[in-house]
């Protein structure tokens, strides 16, 4: 790792930086609760990438972290990955 980037490191707000990316992306856990407005990509749209929105009802995946989205419930009942956090 360069010096710069150990330098930067160090600081605490590159640390807040990080923290309020992972809020926002639909990849962590943290960011999401029921009642959030997401897009989500439901399976059979995988390919095309299309996004449906909706609000949440339920989180399905139980980890901190899923590379390819969080997989959520939405109130009218859509299962899919979230893309995007509203």
């Amino acid at each position: 790792m360069s010096g710069e980037m150990e330098k930067m490191r160090k600081r605490p707000e590159f640390h807040n930086r990080v923290e309020k990316e992972a809020q926002i992306d639909g990849r962590h856990r943290s960011g999401l609760c029921p009642g959030a407005k997401v897009k989500v990509v439901q399976k059979q749209d995988q390919a095309s990438g299309r996004t449906t929105e909706g609000r949440v009802k339920e989180i399905l995946t139980r980890s901190t972290y899923h590379p390819h989205g969080i997989k959520v419930r939405l109130e009218d009942g859509t299962i899919g990955r979230v893309k995007d956090i509203c």
